[in-house]
């Protein structure tokens, strides 16, 4: 027997150690319900569950993202549709003033309401605000290219010389113009062709007058078109025997109304095969102002240099000259007729423009519930990485304090043993 060194009171010390560690772990574990709370519980499980939890908190900050987003578009909206119903009441004043029931004086006072109305869609344009970003002055505009409108003719011209010979439709006189199906126009000498329409929705007042001498030709015609829309840059041409007018570039050049019209020299009896024909046409551009792309950009993902978690939110320039609005007038029959059809325009403009943002909406609905669905799921397997089992930890727990106790009463005895030595000396 030996005294100087208790083996059995290392052992228990050393397994009392061991126990009172584990008990440390659990109780931390247990208190705080995580199974990692230090690297060194978990050093790789560490660094998936930090990586995870970056991933979660980026998706539910995405949510509030988009959430945001669509807070923007409903102010963006709301606003549009007070827009929309300015257009309305200047329609039914356009269409009043459009009645000779009315005097000058009684169109004067109508255009005063009108002037006051422009103003009102400029102010909304302007104090529409989110987070103090304006949102329909075009600042969040996406890019565009400077264009002209363009009408084209959908029906095709065609001619004959005076011995039925096809020629090119450009140098022919338009007393030999046919239709598409070799029909004529039914164009004679001393006719009068009247151009009208408006610019940025200011009527043409000098009605363009060109005389079907027996000389005229189509090139004629489209001279006259052009210089009765004041085109510079833009061009009036014939190709494959369709009239088509590109009007000057930007807003304040786009043309609405556009109608060329042919009577007899008394103006007393319309040419209808020819007014039928140059009915006939269709717009395919509206007139845009060169825009750098200063759309809004909604950060949708949690992860950056990804163009797939980024949506671009654009609204256009939503004021009365980008309406083609500001220049109405109603001062006369023909200016109130002109504005009808501007305002027509402007109303679709704007409503485009709310079933744009509409669109953008539902779509950011469902990217929030997707989101949400991608940080549940996120959240459950960080969780399974780095949350505690507390039914497990704590049958952990209480076979660790068990063995402790035991391990403290051993602890007990092995002290006790060398005391046996006391005997053999007495």
């Amino acid at each position: 027997m030996i005294i100087n060194t208790n083996i059995g009171s290392l052992n228990a010390q050393r397994n009392l150690m061991g126990t009172n560690n584990a008990m440390q772990k659990s109780l931390e574990k247990l208190s705080s319900g995580y199974r990692i709370n230090k690297a060194a519980d978990d050093a790789a499980g560490l660094a998936i569950s930090e990586k995870m939890r970056g991933q979660i908190r980026g998706l539910d900050q995405a949510q509030r993202n988009a959430q945001d987003g669509i807070s923007m578009l409903q102010t963006a909206e709301g606003a549009l549709s007070e827009t929309q119903s300015i257009l309305q009441r200047m329609r039914e004043l356009s269409v009043q003033a459009a009645s000779d029931t009315m005097t000058d004086a009684d169109r004067s006072s109508v255009q005063t309401e009108i002037s006051q109305l422009n103003g009102e869609i400029d102010r909304i344009r302007n104090s529409t605000t989110f987070n103090t970003k304006t949102l329909l002055n075009g600042n969040l505009a996406a890019s565009t290219t400077a264009q002209g409108t363009i009408y084209k003719s959908t029906l095709q011209l065609n001619a004959t010389t005076s011995t039925g010979a096809a020629v090119a439709v450009s140098g022919s006189k338009l007393a030999n113009l046919l239709d598409n199906n070799n029909n004529s126009l039914g164009l004679s000498a001393g006719d009068k062709i009247t151009i009208n329409g408006s610019i940025a929705g200011v009527a043409i007042t000098a009605k363009v007058v060109s005389t079907a001498t027996s000389t005229a030709t189509v090139t004629n015609l489209l001279s006259t078109i052009k210089s009765a829309l004041a085109i510079t840059a833009g061009t009036v041409t014939i190709s494959a025997g369709k009239i088509i007018v590109k009007g000057d570039n930007g807003i304040s050049q786009a043309i609405t109304g556009l109608s060329v019209t042919a009577t007899d020299s008394t103006g007393a009896t319309q040419r209808s095969s020819f007014n039928n024909f140059m009915s006939n046409m269709t717009i395919t551009q509206a007139a845009k102002d060169a825009h750098s792309d200063t759309s809004a950009v909604l950060q949708i993902g949690a992860d950056g240099n990804n163009a797939s978690l980024q949506l671009k939110m654009d609204i256009n320039d939503m004021g009365a000259s980008a309406l083609g609005t500001s220049g109405i007038s109603l001062s006369t029959q023909g200016g109130a007729l002109n504005a009808i059809q501007v305002i027509d325009n402007a109303t679709k403009w704007v409503s485009d423009e709310r079933s744009k943002i509409g669109a953008v909406q539902n779509r950011l609905d469902h990217t929030i519930n997707n989101l949400a669905a991608a940080s549940e799921n996120l959240s459950a397997a960080e969780s399974r990485i780095r949350d505690v089992d507390m039914a497990k930890e704590m049958s952990q727990f209480t076979k660790n304090q068990v063995l402790s106790q035991a391990g403290v009463a051993m602890l007990a005895q092995a002290n006790q043993a060398p005391q046996a030595v006391l005997k053999l000396l007495g």
